[in-house]
C-alpha cells in the first residue's frame, strides 16, 4: 500500500475512534513502536501518524510518556440552533451597526475579534516582502504596466494547478483575476443581477455580501442553515421559483463554519442548472481544513459551467494584497466586460508576486502552519467560553475557516455586549449584522485568527465576564 495511503488512513481510523467517543480525554495511545508493530509500519510512518492527529488538535505529547487524547476535546458546548429566517426577501440592513465595527480595523490598540482575517503574525510577512522585491525587478517597466484582462498569467495558471487539490481541473484560461474576493462576488452579482431580482443566500452569512446585494438593489433571500452541514436543501428547493440567483460559502462559511457535504453540494449544483439559476460559490476558506483533505467545492461538479467559483488569498495569506479570482464558467464574456468597465487590470507587482510565491512552494508550508494554529486557536477558544461564558452558551463546531458563532440565552443582547466590550478595547462581531431580519440578536462571531497568547485569552475572559453582567 502507498505510504501516503498508509499512514492517512491509520491517522483517520484513530481520528475516528477518538471522535467517537471510543478513546477518551485523558486516554493513553499505543506507543509508535507498538503502532509500528501492530500495523507492519516503518517509525517514519508510525510518527507522521501522530503528527498528523497533533495537527487536528487531536492528541497531544507528554515528554517521557508519549500520546494522550487531548483533554480540550472533553469540551463540547451545545450547539446553536438551525437558523429560521423568514421565507419572504427582506433588506433591512444594520448599516450603523456594520459600520461601527468595521471602523476598527487596523486599530493596533484593541483586541479585534470582529474581523474575520488571520493576523499578520500568522503571516509570512518577511517572504511576502522578498516577492514583492524580486517581482519589481523581474517585470517590464518595473511592473508599472497594464496586465492582460483576464490577469497575470503565471497566477492564473498556479491557481488553476492549486485546482486539483479540489476536483476543479481549471486551465489558466478558466480564469479572471481580481482586486480580491469582494472584487470577485460585485463582478457576478453585477454582471448576473439587476435591481429587483432575489438572491439565495445562507443565514447568517457574511455582512459584505448583504451590503453588497442590497447596494445593487437585490432582493435578500435568507435559507435555513444548519450551523455544520450548512442550508436546508429542501428550503431552497421551495425557494427555487422566488429566485434569480444564489450565493453560497459551502466550506466553512462565515460565520458558522458549516461545511456542506459533496452529496448536497452536487444536488445544489443539478438544482439550480436545472432551473437556469446561476449559482456564485464563494471558496475563501476551504484551503484552510482542520482535518486531512480539503473538501470540494460545488464547481468540482459542475458540468454545465454553471458555477462561478470565487476566490481570493485574502483569508490565508495577504488580505490587504487584494488578490483574487473567478472561474466564470459560461458566463465569463460578462464577467471580462465587468472586469473592463470597473477595473480594466488587476495590480501588476502584486500579482505577480503572488504568483511566485505559490510556484515556490511557500504557500503550502505557510497553510500547513496556519491550519494547525487555527484548528488548536479553536479548541482554546472552546475551552476559555465553556470556563468562563454565561452557562447555556453555545457555540459552533468548525472543521475549518476562520470563525466561531457564539449563541447566547436570548436576553443577552450582543450589541449592547458589543458597546460594554468596546470600552475595554475589544471588539466582537454582534449577530444581527450578518442578517437583514430582526434575528441573532443573543449572538456573535468571534474571529480565531488571532495568535492565542495571554492578551487574547485575557480579552475572551473579558468578553465572557461582561456578558454575565447583562445577563
Amino acid at each position: 500500500m502507498n505510504k501516503e495511503f498508509l499512514y492517512t488512513e491509520i491517522a483517520g481510523g484513530i481520528a475516528s475512534q477518538i471522535r467517537n467517543g471510543v478513546l477518551k480525554s485523558g486516554d493513553k495511545l499505543p506507543s509508535v513502536r507498538t503502532l509500528c508493530h501492530e500495523h507492519q509500519i516503518s517509525m517514519n510512518t508510525a510518527k507522521r501518524v501522530f503528527l498528523e492527529l497533533e495537527s487536528q488538535s487531536l492528541i497531544e505529547s507528554k515528554p517521557q510518556s508519549g500520546y494522550f487524547v487531548s483533554k480540550l476535546l472533553s469540551v463540547k458546548l451545545p450547539l446553536p440552533e438551525i437558523s429560521r429566517p423568514s421565507l419572504i426577501a427582506n433588506n433591512v440592513e444594520p448599516d450603523e451597526l456594520i459600520s461601527k465595527v468595521y471602523e476598527n480595523i487596523g486599530k493596533k490598540d484593541m483586541t479585534i475579534f470582529s474581523i474575520g482575517i488571520p493576523s499578520g503574525d500568522l503571516l509570512p510577512q518577511a517572504k511576502l516582502k522578498k516577492e514583492i522585491i524580486n517581482a519589481t525587478r523581474e517585470l517590464k517597466e518595473g511592473g508599472t504596466e497594464f496586465e492582460e484582462l483576464q490577469g497575470n498569467l503565471k497566477l492564473r495558471r498556479m491557481i488553476a494547478v492549486r485546482s486539483l487539490t479540489w476536483g476543479g481541473n481549471l486551465s489558466e484560461n478558466d480564469l479572471v483575476t481580481t482586486n480580491g474576493g469582494m472584487n470577485a462576488l460585485s463582478f457576478c452579482l453585477m454582471a448576473l443581477g439587476k435591481p429587483g431580482d432575489t438572491i439565495a443566500i445562507e443565514s447568517p452569512c457574511y455582512p459584505g455580501i448583504l451590503q453588497l446585494a442590497n447596494g445593487l438593489g437585490l432582493k435578500v433571500l435568507e435559507l435555513p442553515t444548519h450551523p455544520i452541514t450548512g442550508i436546508e436543501i429542501e428550503a431552497l428547493k421551495k425557494a427555487i421559483p422566488k429566485i434569480d440567483l444564489c450565493l453560497l460559502i459551502p466550506n466553512y462559511n462565515a460565520p458558522l463554519g458549516s461545511l456542506m457535504s459533496d452529496e448536497n453540494k452536487k444536488e445544489v449544483v443539478k438544482l439550480l442548472s436545472e432551473n437556469n439559476i446561476p449559482l456564485i460559490e464563494d471558496d475563501v476558506y476551504g484551503d484552510l481544513y482542520f482535518g486531512s483533505n480539503r473538501p470540494k467545492c460545488c464547481k468540482s461538479f459542475d458540468k454545465e459551467r454553471n458555477v462561478l467559483y470565487c476566490s481570493s488569498i485574502s483569508k490565508t495569506l495577504a488580505p490587504g494584497y487584494r488578490v483574487g479570482w473567478i472561474a466564470p464558467g459560461k458566463y465569463k464574456d460578462k464577467i471580462l466586460k465587468m472586469k473592463l468597465l470597473h477595473a480594466t487590470s488587476s495590480i501588476t507587482i502584486v500579482n505577480e508576486a503572488v504568483a511566485n510565491f505559490l510556484k515556490s512552494g511557500k504557500y503550502e508550508k505557510h497553510l500547513h502552519q496556519l491550519r494547525k494554529t487555527l484548528q488548536n486557536n479553536y479548541q482554546n477558544y472552546v475551552q476559555t467560553i465553556a470556563e468562563h461564558f454565561p452557562e447555556g452558551t453555545k457555540t459552533s463546531r468548525p472543521q475549518g475557516g476562520l470563525s466561531l458563532w457564539v449563541e447566547f440565552d436570548k436576553n443577552i443582547k450582543t450589541n449592547e455586549l458589543y458597546d460594554l466590550a468596546i470600552k475595554q478595547n475589544i471588539s466582537i462581531a454582534p449577530g444581527r449584522m450578518f442578517t437583514l431580519q430582526e434575528q441573532f440578536d443573543n449572538c456573535m462571531r468571534l474571529c480565531i485568527g488571532l495568535p492565542w497568547n495571554e492578551n487574547t485569552e485575557s480579552s475572551l475572559i473579558k468578553v465572557g465576564k461582561l456578558a454575565k453582567l447583562i445577563q
